[in-house]
Order: structure tokens, then sequence, then C-alpha cells
């Protein structure tokens, strides 16, 4: 039986993998600048500065671009929780610092980026957004108890949903330059998957059981970091219902490609309680598939009843 290896140790295993990836991220990164992505001649004063302050008719968002833009942005925002959980599993050391802090000034440029391009426009409130702002900032991001399997292993999926809840909030804003910078946005979100997603790789090949264990923690228990906010199950509601990001795309578009990377369900190195992961792994999928259909009937349902009733209010 092989013994369990601490955090420690799995940093020094890792470590040479860190290097390689942090290299092959340097190498791939593409520099850009926030400024480049936001329309500033449609930018005004507030009344604070004599100008008119928002009013909902300036915003030219859906609601569900609203709701995908707030929540993806408040996402953001909260950089200084996911920095503190990321350093505190990570040695300020060598590759691992190195990635950090290359890591926490890319994801800084995303919360830039958003929020002068919603002020810009007017998208949304900006007052209601600062104080929300505030209040998620305030709260923080708390993981529970994780070791640094479970916070490698978070990440690596974590990114990866971002980046299609990004790439598809684009495209539901309507507008080609939020479309250009959300897309942007997810090349960051995509690297930032690869390198974690190759660290766990080779932990399943340092530590296959205690890898495993991370990950069926991980999915098991998966919730986006911006759980934690106000309003997030109603724009969680309207995100899903627009195709943004709902429990098919979850499965589908970030939980099967990762798997099928590691190659998890064909590896022949786990040991007894590797094995109980992987079946436990395997049947929640199956049951997140059956809960996929459930709610894709429901919203099949809802879309039918929505174009009725339009239908009938533009004859009434």
């Amino acid at each position: 039986m092989k013994r369990t290896l601490t955090d420690r140790e799995l940093l020094t295993e890792l470590e040479g993998v860190a290097a390689r990836e942090v290299d092959r991220h340097l190498s791939m990164a593409k520099e850009w600048h926030p400024h480049d992505y936001v329309p500033w001649d449609d930018g005004r004063n507030f009344a604070a500065l004599g100008g008119v302050d928002w009013d909902p008719e300036q915003s030219a968002l859906s609601d569900t671009a609203k709701a995908a833009m707030i929540t993806n942005l408040l996402t953001e925002d909260n950089l200084p929780s996911y920095h503190r959980e990321i350093a505190q599993h990570f040695s300020r050391d060598g590759a691992w610092g190195t990635w950090v802090g290359r890591w926490t000034a890319e994801e800084n440029k995303h919360s830039v980026v958003m929020r002068d391009y919603l002020v810009v426009t007017r998208g949304v409130d900006p007052v209601a957004l600062e104080r929300a702002r505030m209040d998620h900032m305030t709260a923080g991001f708390d993981p529970g108890d994780n070791g640094m399997l479970d916070s490698v292993s978070y990440v690596t999926f974590q990114e990866l949903a971002t980046r299609v809840s990004h790439r598809n909030t684009g495209k539901a804003c309507g507008d080609p330059i939020a479309d250009r910078m959300l897309a942007r946005v997810a090349a960051d979100e995509n690297l930032h998957m690869m390198f974690y997603r190759n660290i766990v790789e080779a932990a399943l090949d340092v530590a296959p059981d205690q890898a495993a264990a991370a990950i069926c923690k991980v999915l098991t228990h998966f919730q986006m970091p911006g759980a934690g906010m106000a309003n997030f199950r109603r724009n969680a509601v309207l995100i899903a219902k627009g195709g943004i990001y709902d429990l098919r795309q979850h499965l589908d578009e970030v939980v099967q490609p990762v798997l099928r990377k590691w190659k998890f369900f064909e590896r022949t190195d786990f040991g007894p309680e590797g094995e109980r992961h992987r079946d436990e792994i395997a049947l929640f999928l199956d049951d997140l598939a059956d809960k996929a259909v459930t709610f894709e009937e429901a919203r099949d349902r809802a879309l039918v009843r929505d174009a009725r009733r339009a239908e009938q209010e533009a004859t009434a």
C-alpha cells in the first residue's frame, strides 16, 4: 500500500512539471491590453460630474446577458480570495511562485476590462454593481478544508467552466466588441485550465489514489466560485435558460473532456481506494446526464410557453 504524500511532498514531486508548464504557458500567452477592448467613444459623465446617471433604458443588454456579465465580473472581482487559496497551497518559491504571480496578474485583467466595458457602455447599473462587488469581496471565497490536490483539481474544472461561460456570454451580448473582449478573456482561461489540468495529470501518475479522491470530491460537490454572491440562484437560472452555462455544457464541455484527457476511466494503476472513487464518479456522471435531460426538457417546455405568451400579447 502506497504512503499518502503530504502537500509539501507533492509540490516537490511535481516541481519539474510545474516548471515545464510555466514555460509552456509563457510561450503560448499573448500580450493584450484591456483598454484596447473598450469602446471609449461611448462613454460620458455621470451626474457627479455634470452628466446623467444610469437608467435601465440605456442598456443594450438582454436580462440574460446582464445576469451573465454581472456574475462573471463579480467572480473575477473576488481574485484576492482565489489568490490566497492558490498561494497557501503552492510554494512562493520557484515555478510554483512564478505561476501564482503570473496567474494572478492575468486574471486581474479580466475584471478590469469587463468593468470598463460595462461602465462605458452603461450595460448595467454601476452603483448596484459596485455595491455587489463590495458585498461579494467582503464575504470572500471559502472552499472549505482543502488540500493541494483538491485545489488544483477544482481550478481545472472551474477555469474551463469559466471559459465556456465567458465565450457564450460574449455571444449573448449581441455586440461584436463584447464578443471580441470575452473571447480574449476566454482564451486566457483556457491556458490557465491547461496548466492546472496538466498538473493533475502528473499527480495521477505520482499519487493515483490521492488524485482520484480529490477529483471525486471536487466533481461531486462542484460549485462555481460565485455561488455565494447575492442573486446567484436567479442569475444562474437565467444563464442556464439562455444557454450560456447549463448542466449539459458542464458535463459535455467541461467534465468529460478533462476526464478523457486524463484517460481517467482507462487507468490501471488505481488501488482499491482509487477504484472506489472512480466508480463513484461514474455513477455521478450518469446521474448528471439524467439531470441534464430533465433540465433540457423543462427548458424546452418553458420556451414554448414563453413563445405562445408573446404571440398572444402581440395579437391582443
